[in-house]
């Protein structure tokens, strides 16, 4: 599996794997929401290409796409991951690590103090995330609780605080 920047050739494979990744049973067709949240990020202020990535097969097929959009913490900028996604009958493979790692490895490069997810607190734990509430970090909705994490980067400082909000389009999911 290569994991690398999305490219504008990779736009409706990484779409089709998002849709793919969360169609469920009771809906096989309706989009996702995640896959409409995707659409409309790519149009939103917040998209950040440079933190889109795709895995791609042996083939060269997209089997995978996460991606971070730009976030805020009370006005300070840091991103906000999600969604990710592979392609079923992949899965459980080590494709969903390997994303992780590149996006993270990425933003750590472009000096991003951290990064912000809802998600399972087992799974994502694994890469270092951990309540945000540790860090003094508030989730855009309180109910979320340790689903709501956070894992800092290099340029982390322990000064930021506050309440978290993702990217415009999140706000209508």
């Amino acid at each position: 599996m290569l994991t690398r920047r999305e490219t504008p050739a990779d736009v409706p494979a990484a779409r089709a794997v998002i849709a793919a990744a969360f169609a469920g049973p009771d809906t096989p067709d309706r989009d996702p929401v995640e896959a409409t949240l995707l659409d409309a990020l790519r149009t939103c202020d917040g998209w950040l290409p440079e933190l889109s990535f795709v895995a791609a097969d042996e083939k060269g097929e997209v089997a995978g796409h996460v991606v971070c959009t730009r976030g805020h913490l009370d006005g300070a900028p840091v991103l906000g991951l999600g969604p990710i996604g592979v392609r079923p009958g992949l899965q459980r493979r080590g494709t969903g690590r390997a994303l992780m790692h590149a996006v993270l490895g990425a933003a750590d490069a472009l000096g991003e103090p951290l990064v912000a997810l809802l998600g399972s607190p087992a799974y994502y734990g694994r890469f270092g995330f951990r309540p945000a509430t540790d860090l003094g970090i508030r989730p855009p909705d309180p109910a979320w609780g340790e689903y709501f994490q956070v894992r800092t980067l290099t340029t982390y400082e322990p000064s930021l605080r506050g309440t978290f909000s993702y990217a415009k389009p999140f706000d209508d999911v």
